[in-house]
C-alpha cells in the first residue's frame, strides 16, 4: 500500500485496545487520519460533530454493537446525512457474517486480523482512493 496523496479521515469503531493500536499504527503511516470510538454509541456521538470518509466498524462491542450502529447511521442518511462507506470488521469469517453485515447496511466486510492489502483493495473498490 502506498502513502496517500491527501488524507482520508477514518472513524475506527473498535472496543479492543490492542486492535485499536494495531489498526491505528498501520493506517497512520500511510497518511490516514484516524479517530477511535470504543463502541457504536460513541461512534454515533462522534458523527454528530465530525464527518468521515470511511468507517471501520467492529461487529461485536459492548453498549451498542456495530450492526445496530450501522442501522442507525443508515437511518440518519435518509434524513440528509451523506452516505459514509462502512467496512465491517470481525474475527468471524463465515459467509453468514458477511451477509449479515451487508443486510445491515455495511458496504464491505473484512475479517480480523486486519490485512492492509485487503483493506486497500476494499477502499479502491469503494472509490475512497
Amino acid at each position: 500500500m502506498e502513502k496517500l496523496a491527501s488524507p482520508i479521515s477514518v472513524l475506527l469503531v473498535e472496543d479492543n485496545v490492542l486492535n485499536q493500536k494495531l489498526i491505528f499504527l498501520n493506517l497512520a503511516k500511510f497518511g490516514f487520519k484516524i479517530d477511535v470510538a470504543n463502541n457504536g454509541q460513541e461512534a454515533l456521538d462522534k458523527l454528530e460533530n465530525q464527518s468521515y470518509d470511511l468507517i471501520l466498524m467492529d461487529l461485536m462491542m459492548p453498549i451498542m454493537d456495530g450492526l445496530e450502529a450501522t442501522l442507525r447511521i443508515r437511518e440518519n442518511e435518509k434524513y440528509g446525512q451523506q452516505h459514509i462507506p462502512i467496512i465491517g470488521l470481525t474475527a468471524n469469517t463465515y459467509d453468514a457474517d458477511r451477509e449479515k453485515c451487508i443486510a445491515h447496511g455495511m458496504d464491505e466486510y473484512m475479517a480480523k486480523p486486519f490485512d492492509l492489502e485487503e483493506f486497500y483493495s476494499n477502499i479502491k473498490l469503494l472509490k475512497i482512493v
